[in-house]
């Protein structure tokens, strides 16, 4: 299958949209124990990095109701109003940009730069979001010539069934012989702590929020 590479919407209408962010965004929910291979790794909870300077990211910032605005780093259904969920962001000013608003529920898309302290993103800039989502660089697991060793498509799937809930994945899905693995942050110890955990070369792990250059 191809990398998607802006995995931000997923189309869909009201319980429609929600059901299909579940399909394409990765597992419903953690395996019961009887579900685990035999062989599945007892592993302790991954780290949850801070970024030691700014991040940016281009995304939907949403807020319903009385909720926090949250920013959107995985998968939007477009129902309406849209859906999605993610980190609090701290220090949004609605009155500052141009959004939508429906039935209790204000959003848009916008890039955005502030500092991640590992649980809520604090915004020092926003501004529009850019005709065309910027695609991230090429990377050079995808090459046939550097195959994972997830193993073949029905034992990389079985390990990305334990994978993307134990890594709290944002998006997921298998491609060149990795389970990839899209999370909020990630400054190389999550990757490590895959490594460590599933064996190298087995998950690719990706960072939604990219430090700034």
């Amino acid at each position: 299958m191809n990398l998607p590479r802006a995995p931000r919407r997923l189309l869909g209408t009201g319980l429609a949209g929600v059901l299909l962010l579940s399909a394409c965004a990765g597992p419903a929910g953690p395996a019961s124990d009887g579900d685990q291979p035999a062989d599945a790794p007892t592993a302790t909870a991954p780290p949850t990095p801070s970024a030691s300077g700014p991040v940016t990211a281009v995304a939907t910032v949403l807020q319903e109701g009385d909720g926090p605005p949250e920013l959107c780093l995985g998968g939007v259904a477009e129902s309406l109003p849209p859906q999605c969920g993610g980190p609090e962001i701290v220090g949004w000013d609605w009155d500052a940009v141009e959004a939508d608003s429906a039935q209790s529920t204000t959003w848009g898309e916008y890039a955005v730069e502030g500092t991640w302290d590992g649980e809520t993103f604090h915004l020092t800039e926003a501004t529009a979001a850019p005709d065309e989502w910027p695609e991230p660089p090429e990377d050079p697991r995808l090459d046939a010539d550097n195959a994972g060793a997830a193993g073949p498509e029905s034992e990389a799937q079985e390990l990305q069934n334990e994978v993307f809930d134990h890594l709290d994945g944002l998006t997921g899905w298998t491609e060149n012989g990795y389970v990839w693995v899209t999370v909020v942050y990630d400054d190389g110890s999550i990757q490590r702590y895959a490594d460590d955990t599933y064996g190298a070369d087995s998950v690719a792990v990706l960072s939604a929020l990219r430090d700034a250059e």
